[in-house]
């Protein structure tokens, strides 16, 4: 059966669509959404097709309030992303042993809760813009994150764990993508958890349907500090997937004889708040788990790590708020994936990808993940694809 996107979800206060179904979301995902729908600062939310449940609010989720930001909306990962570049390389010229680019890529990349020994020299990578004044405001964060500095510097340019990735993948014309997934590292999360115990804690916050979706209201220091330190932390996630990816770039030379020319890399947050103008109002969005798809911005649309992603190009729907998913997002939680799946399971669902296949990573196989296929499908009228990725080389942590 076709279905029209987008439908309204039920029960909810505020105007919410959705592009799924309700009975694929589930009913701790969907009494969440109605929770968010019936904040009184909420003009309205909108729910992607790789909706699933989340911490205070829906992953998958585009939230416009006025005068007001709930923290849980951005999510404790402030300015988690992609970064996408197409290299001059092809199909043919990899080599039939992928094994030896996987060492390059995480020789010089620490993942999991790894960091650098010593800060990443920036401007021996190219990268010399704006790093006085990104460390200097570093001061100016809250109190309690002072002590995190060094551990700040040491991270960036480090992967994480979790969904979080670097992949070399082949488009449908044999041509040579690299790609990563990740965000601010520790000090995104250190900020977020201080300040949603703070919104906590605020009185216009005791009666809400869900403590967690507590909110910061403009004009107020609290919000003022909150947004200070959003803004860095989401300079931050970007600076980190900038250096990851020139480090990756860098690997992946020293791989090859012949020289590689990269074209301009795709980035895109998607755990983020921005200013917008939504039905002639000016509003603060809060996108978790989606992405911006305003008319032609370039997004990228991750599946796992054994099925593919998509370089999408935005419709610039209003529905939607100017928005789309921001991957196949998660059917199961990673302790049911552990429980249903084993590693024999990896490996035949990883087959052709060179990756991990240990019960390390085991919560990340295709099978916790929705089908990416049908979550493109299902927002045909808010993106358009420009290519079709599948991993060859999968790097987690």
């Amino acid at each position: 059966m076709n279905v029209q996107y987008p439908v309204p979800l039920s029960g909810a206060k505020s105007s919410t669509l959705m592009w799924a179904q309700e009975h694929e979301v589930g009913a701790q995902a969907l009494q969440q959404l109605r929770n968010i729908a019936a904040l009184p600062w909420v003009h309205g939310v909108r729910v992607m097709p790789d909706v699933h449940l989340g911490k205070g609010a829906t992953v998958g989720s585009v939230i416009a309030m006025y005068q007001a930001v709930s923290p849980a909306a951005v999510g404790v990962d402030i300015g988690c992303g992609m970064e996408g570049v197409l290299t001059s390389l092809t199909a043919a010229d990899l080599p039939d042993d992928l094994a030896g680019i996987r060492s390059r890529i995480e020789a010089a990349v620490p993942v999991g809760f790894r960091a650098h020994e010593y800060p990443v020299s920036v401007r021996k990578l190219g990268l010399d813009r704006g790093w006085d004044r990104f460390w200097g405001s570093f001061s100016s964060l809250h109190d309690g994150v002072q002590d995190r500095e060094k551990k700040a510097h040491q991270q960036m340019g480090s992967l994480g764990g979790g969904n979080h990735f670097i992949e070399v993948c082949l488009d449908d014309e044999d041509r040579v993508w690299l790609m990563l997934h990740s965000g601010s590292r520790n000090i995104g999360k250190e900020l977020a958890e201080r300040h949603m115990r703070i919104a906590k804690a605020l009185p216009h916050n005791a009666d809400l349907p869900d403590r967690d979706l507590a909110v910061f209201l403009t004009g107020t220091p609290e919000m003022d500090a909150y947004r200070r330190d959003l803004t860095w932390a989401q300079e931050y996630a970007s600076r980190n997937r900038a250096v990851m990816l020139a480090l990756v770039m860098q690997a992946v030379r020293e791989s090859f004889a012949q020289e590689i020319t990269f074209e301009k890399p795709i980035s895109c947050h998607h755990n983020y708040v921005a200013e917008e103008t939504i039905d002639d109002l000016d509003l603060l969005v809060t996108r978790k788990g989606a992405i911006r798809a305003g008319l032609g911005d370039l997004g990228l649309i991750p599946g796992s790590m054994g099925t593919g992603s998509y370089v999408v190009r935005g419709l610039g729907s209003e529905q939607s708020f100017y928005s789309a998913s921001h991957g196949a997002g998660r059917r199961m939680s990673r302790n049911e994936a552990k429980r249903r799946y084993t590693v024999d399971d990896l490996i035949a669902q990883t087959a052709g990808v060179e990756s991990r296949k240990d019960a390390g990573v085991l919560d990340e196989l295709p099978a916790a993940y929705k089908d990416i296929e049908s979550v493109i499908a299902a927002q045909s009228d808010l993106v358009e694809v420009v290519a079709h990725l599948k991993q060859v080389i999968c790097v987690k942590g």
